[in-house]
């Protein structure tokens, strides 16, 4: 598995991996991912920024928050409090999935640390339909089971569920590189708890977002209105992704990225 550094934040160790030269950009994993979602991009960005990619509290090596507040918004303080205690006043958000939610909530609540964001499949709109993984860590028959247990097979029919058709991504190393990391101590049961966390719905507030914004969406992903609604947002469409862009296409990601931060 990856070395990783770590720093205390918020009563907790955060763990992360930086690598490279440059601006910072800081990259945000999804619900259920960890840094090595962001891994072959993070490779690509290096050669031109600081790149800096944390295992958010509740998810890999980071593990649970002593105090289970899985919020949004506390996510996005907990990112900003994390830049700072690396020392890094401002800095370019990346954000994958709930990545890109905890990134737009930090654009909102902290414009004067972001100087870009990029929302990658990001989450923040109502009208989202949940992953089968969130789904189950709903029903209250389940989740009792679900904060001790999770059958890999179930791990492998998730991220089957949330790939285009780039299906080939998800092979055994995949499979036991996520259900390994998802199965670190108190992460299952943390899991639970952020799945079963009341979101405020702060999508009415997107238009006031005034970073400069670039947004990647797989043409498969629904519901979510991030060109729409920020003023002068850039949007690619990726024809064959599916949520987990970062792995499915680096290069096209990275590229975008790269050129958008140029």
């Amino acid at each position: 598995m990856t070395n990783t550094q770590s720093i205390p934040v918020d009563g907790q160790r955060v763990h992360y991996v930086r690598a490279g030269q440059g601006p910072a950009v800081v990259l945000l994993h999804g619900s259920g991912s960890s840094l090595e979602g962001f891994e072959r991009v993070a490779a690509l960005l290096a050669v031109s920024h600081d790149v800096i990619r944390p295992d958010l509290p509740g998810f890999g090596r980071t593990g649970p928050r002593p105090d289970r507040d899985y919020r949004v918004r506390t996510y996005a303080s907990t990112i900003a409090r994390f830049m700072t205690a690396l020392g890094v006043p401002r800095f370019a958000v990346a954000g994958n999935s709930l990545g890109g939610n905890i990134a737009w909530n930090l654009a909102l609540d902290a414009p004067e640390r972001v100087d870009a964001l990029v929302l990658i499949n990001a989450t923040g709109y109502p009208e989202k339909t949940l992953p089968a993984g969130l789904r189950l860590a709903r029903n209250p028959l389940l989740r009792p089971l679900l904060r001790r247990w999770l059958p890999r097979g179930a791990t492998a029919r998730g991220l089957r569920e949330a790939v285009g058709t780039n299906t080939a991504i998800v092979d055994d190393a995949m499979v036991d590189r996520v259900h390994a990391l998802t199965g670190l101590p108190g992460n299952r049961s943390a899991f639970v708890d952020f799945a079963n966390t009341d979101q405020p719905d702060r999508s009415a507030e997107i238009p006031k977002i005034s970073v400069p914004t670039l947004v990647l969406r797989s043409a498969a992903v629904d519901g979510q209105h991030f060109a729409r609604d920020i003023p002068g947002a850039q949007e690619r469409v990726h024809p064959g992704g599916g949520h987990l862009l970062p792995e499915e296409d680096p290069d096209w990601v990275a590229a975008a990225i790269r050129e958008f931060l140029r």
